[in-house]
């Protein structure tokens, strides 16, 4: 009896010894999960998936089939997360963890973004927990995607592009975001408080062709507390410029022409003598009489 035991505790020990080095050893994952996070608006996207390969294979209506829920990655569920209120479609996402799912199509998909974190099968899927559903139209390349890759570009203050692509297919989704709204609710709490951003706020009402009154208004409280500097200065006269007051815009271009020229910095000279000749040029521009 102890004869026959000694090769079977010999071939246990073994094994054990060899499932235990084996747990030690890092080996190359056949999908491995990856992380796309990319600032958007006022916040971000995060994607985390599992980026499976070709490997020579079949892959859309045979390895993914089509008319199926995918999890739209490999191992575990594909999931985005949004760090503000988002829309898809017209349909506002609140910011929040979600789940990735497509439904592949030969000539387009259906993306979904879902309330449920777990879904990795057609089993697992619940249409109820879905937020919105965006049909994409199939793009196909003669250039083989090897690796699966989910892509985020086409960046701009209100829309980003998800971009879904493997073998020769790829798919988009796009997102947009009410950036101005949440921006200029941002800067008026910041401009309740006693540290005020003036010329951040003023800037950025400027550009975007907000309230110039208000702009003209917080520009000229920043001038006053910081008087002399031309880059103030030159925000002023264009704000000045742009709500149509002439003689107040050209008086403060030349003396931002004049605070520029004494730090060096022959851009704004240059901005400054456009913006005077502009002025001067405007048929309503009627300029201050001399004092005799």
């Amino acid at each position: 009896m102890k004869k026959f035991l000694l090769p079977i505790m010999a071939l246990w020990l073994t094994l054990s010894f060899q499932s235990t080095n084996a747990q030690s050893i890092n080996f190359p994952r056949p999908s491995p999960t990856a992380v796309v996070k990319q600032n958007f608006a006022t916040s971000f996207i995060e994607i985390n998936y599992s980026r499976p390969s070709v490997k020579g294979r079949k892959i859309f209506g045979e390895i993914v089939a089509y008319g199926e829920i995918w999890r739209t990655g490999a191992n575990a569920a594909t999931t985005i997360e949004f760090g503000q209120d988002i829309i898809i479609q017209n349909t506002t996402v609140p910011k929040g963890k979600y789940g990735l799912l497509t439904i592949p199509g030969q000539n387009e998909w259906t993306i979904i973004i879902t309330k449920d974190l777990n879904v990795t099968g057609p089993r697992a899927y619940n249409k109820d927990n879905d937020m919105v559903r965006v049909t994409s139209k199939v793009k196909t390349s003669t250039d083989i995607t090897e690796t699966f890759t989910i892509d985020i570009g086409g960046i701009s203050d209100n829309q980003c592009i998800i971009s879904l692509s493997w073998e020769n297919t790829t798919v988009h989704m796009q997102v947009n975001a009410n950036y101005g709204a949440q921006l200029k609710s941002q800067i008026e709490e910041a401009m309740s408080k006693d540290s005020r951003p003036y010329y951040a706020a003023a800037s950025y009402y400027y550009a975007q062709n907000m309230d110039l009154e208000k702009a003209l208004e917080w520009i000229a409280i920043e001038n006053n507390l910081n008087p002399n500097r031309y880059w103030v200065q030159s925000l002023k006269a264009n704000i000045e410029f742009a709500t149509k007051k002439f003689q107040d815009a050209l008086n403060t271009a030349q003396a931002a022409a004049e605070s520029a020229e004494k730090a060096g910095n022959k851009n704004v000279v240059k901005e400054m003598n456009d913006l005077i000749a502009n002025i001067q040029a405007h048929p309503d521009f009627k300029p201050a009489k001399k004092k005799k």
